[in-house]
């Protein structure tokens, strides 16, 4: 059995001036006609994010993320090379920066799919990245946005974690998160271990906030850029 290459990458860019703002906001309409037939893309969300460290139910016009899918790292480095939109986001931006993902460990479904193919082994003492996804039933909105203050306060600087961001695809009922964490252990303390946390997983069981989510591991094997002042994983 051939093993695949598939790679994700999750960019994050930083907009400052109002005009790059408008151009990004913008790009969350507009965009994806200007991302299709890109050789070797399987799946690409543009994502916005919220506030503070993008946990909040107010939008962050300055901050936006691009999650995607390739055949194969070949593809991914031609678009980030070569690609008139990307190159046209790098302009407009102050900070940016990619990491690599190799899928290790993946639950639940984005889209009525699970859009990610497992190309690595997990390893519980190596550097984990995180991407949770759900959509939210309209009538628990109230019920989770009363939580997530909470657990928001709670997740910037935790022990072991490198980078932690809230963003989304639509505000308020599509949410996902991304984070990077030394090892799988410190991760885990986190998710499980934190009060307020834990306490939203919790209720999430209890309750059936969601219609949908996913929870994937990957190996993050490379970053391009810089974010918040980290320059390597």
């Amino acid at each position: 059995m051939s093993v695949s290459s598939e790679v994700v990458t999750m960019s994050l860019l930083r907009y400052e001036s109002l005009a790059s703002r408008w151009w990004a906001f913008s790009q969350m309409g507009i965009g994806g006609w200007y991302l299709k037939d890109i050789p070797g893309l399987k799946l690409l969300k543009l994502l916005g994010s919220g506030a503070d460290n993008g946990f909040s139910i107010r939008p962050n016009f300055g901050v936006y993320g691009v999650l995607a899918i390739w055949e194969d790292e070949s593809a991914a480095q031609a678009f980030f090379a070569q690609h008139p939109w990307w190159q046209r986001a790098l302009h407009q931006s102050t900070e940016r920066c990619t990491f690599y993902l190799k899928p290790a460990i993946v639950h639940g479904e984005w889209g009525g799919q699970q859009p990610f193919t497992i190309t690595t082994d997990y390893d519980v003492k190596a550097p984990v990245a995180v991407i949770t996804r759900a959509t939210i039933k309209t009538k628990h909105l109230i019920g989770f946005w009363r939580y997530v203050p909470q657990v928001s306060a709670h997740v910037k600087d935790r022990p072991g974690q490198r980078l932690s961001i809230g963003v989304g695809e639509w505000p308020l009922f599509m949410q996902a998160t991304f984070s990077i964490w030394e090892s799988s252990q410190a991760m885990m303390d986190y998710a499980y271990q934190n009060p307020y946390h834990k306490e939203v997983i919790q209720k999430t069981r209890e309750l059936g906030w969601y219609k949908e989510e996913l929870f994937a591991r990957f190996l993050p094997y490379r970053m391009e850029g810089a974010w918040d002042g980290i320059v390597e994983i």
